[in-house]
């Protein structure tokens, strides 16, 4: 499988966070969502990813080059869906489009009105008067509209209803089905992910805790449940992020770290993304 981007000991500091020596893949014709709680370094990564902050350590490189020599190249091969209006407010959908057009060489009009049909969007809506679903709509026809061999989408699901949401999944499997695309996907929503996504990253505090097969993450975690009679089973293990109540306790456990036997006598179940999440982030307050 081909490699679009190559994350090799990727650093930034900022005052008080960090991104932390990452190192990961996005491999063509794939989805690979990006997860992690908010503050985890998401956007930081993307905005390295993207060459609009300097990395003080590390090798970005996307289609086999870096930003450094072919930042132009790069950028007309990227569609970027980002979770904040970076358009001209004022500006009609038609006026905001002619502006933005010209930097791309390989801008399609005929696709861009497509979009717009497809999308119900008139040209002539200023972007300040759109809903949040038609701004997220609109944000995809523009990146989109250039052909682009990588998409970049940053949180686009978050506070979109029910329907769009799953028109946008519903378009992104579609996008993927040439082989010829990536698509990298943040968001802290798990169960978008878990509906379209073939591989994860997974970032806790600015560094990178998993990167694989989606069914590989999933399948080496287990959630362990027991009654309080039975936390003495747990005495010695490193399980993660364990809460316990009147009546028993929850945890999640990393089968790489403790084999399953040792928790036979013990309630397991298959988690989902989002618990793998939030006991990993409970790790912190143990």
């Amino acid at each position: 499988m081909e490699n679009i981007v190559e994350v090799r000991g990727l650093t930034k500091q900022f005052k008080g966070f960090a991104l932390n020596n990452l190192n990961f893949d996005i491999k063509k014709g794939f989805i690979t969502g990006f997860i992690g709680a908010n503050g985890a370094g998401k956007t930081t990564t993307i905005r390295c990813l993207m060459d609009l902050i300097r990395a003080d350590q590390g090798e970005i490189r996307l289609f086999g080059e870096s930003h450094k020599n072919h930042t132009v190249e790069i950028k007309e091969r990227i569609g970027f869906v980002y979770d904040a209006d970076f358009y001209y407010e004022e500006l009609t959908i038609e006026k905001n489009k002619r502006i933005l057009a010209p930097f791309y060489a390989k801008w399609d009009d005929e696709l861009f009105y497509y979009y717009l049909r497809k999308f119900q969007l008139n040209t002539a809506q200023r972007v300040k008067h759109l809903s949040k679903g038609m701004r997220m709509k609109f944000s995809l026809a523009m990146a989109l509209s250039h052909h682009p061999d990588f998409i970049v989408m940053d949180e686009p699901t978050a506070g979109l209803d029910p329907i769009v949401r799953r028109e946008l999944l519903d378009m992104m499997q579609d996008l993927i089905q040439d082989e010829e695309k990536a698509i990298f996907f943040s968001t802290h929503i798990t169960t978008d992910l878990e509906k379209i996504a073939d591989f994860i990253v997974f970032i806790h505090q600015g560094e990178i805790i998993f990167q694989g097969e989606k069914d590989e993450f999933t399948e080496r975690y287990v959630l362990v449940k027991g009654t309080t009679d039975q936390r003495t089973l747990l005495d010695g293990l490193p399980v993660i992020g364990l809460r316990t109540t009147d009546v028993g306790f929850e945890c999640l456990a990393d089968t790489a770290e403790i084999p399953l036997d040792h928790l036979s006598k013990l309630f397991i179940e298959k988690p989902t993304l989002e618990d793998i999440m939030y006991y990993t982030g409970r790790r912190e307050f143990e």
